[in-house]
């Protein structure tokens, strides 16, 4: 990930170079203000550009990594998944078959995560539908669920 200067900017002139401050990089980038942060902690963008108030600021190349992270988030990317993904879209090097490799194997996982919710909703709807729903206190759902198991 690429370093950022160290030496800090006026406002007036980071405004002027056309950097954002941290909420209005989250407004257009649809990040929160608490995630950007976050992301910078853990190092999935580098370090902001700091006023003398020691403000955030934020280039455009750094709203629309935001923008991309926004979008791999939505699509269920985890955040190791993201940085390799932000390195993979910072090489022009790269191979195309890397990303499709990661790309695929996510949907394969959505896929696994799918079938589960699905087992999980029709075991819902088979205990609910033994269940008389009236005002006897046997209730299949809660036998079920109190039922000791053992763990796979």
């Amino acid at each position: 990930m690429p370093r950022r200067q160290v030496t800090p900017v006026a406002l007036a002139d980071a405004r002027r170079e056309g950097f954002h401050e941290i909420g209005a990089a989250a407004a257009a980038s649809g990040v929160s203000v608490k995630m950007i942060r976050h992301y910078e902690k853990i190092g999935l963008i580098p370090p902001a550009t700091r006023t003398f108030a020691n403000y955030r600021v934020y280039s455009d190349a750094d709203v629309h990594s935001l923008r991309f992270i926004r979008r791999a988030r939505d699509l269920g990317f985890g955040i190791r998944q993201i940085d390799a993904l932000l390195a993979l879209w910072r090489d022009r090097d790269r191979a195309s078959a890397d990303v499709k490799r990661l790309a695929l194997g996510h949907a394969d996982e959505i896929e696994r995560r799918i079938g589960e919710l699905e087992a999980m909703r029709d075991t819902l709807r088979e205990l609910a539908e033994r269940c008389h729903g009236d005002a006897r206190p046997e209730c299949p759902i809660l036998s079920d669920l109190s039922r000791q198991r053992t763990t796979q």
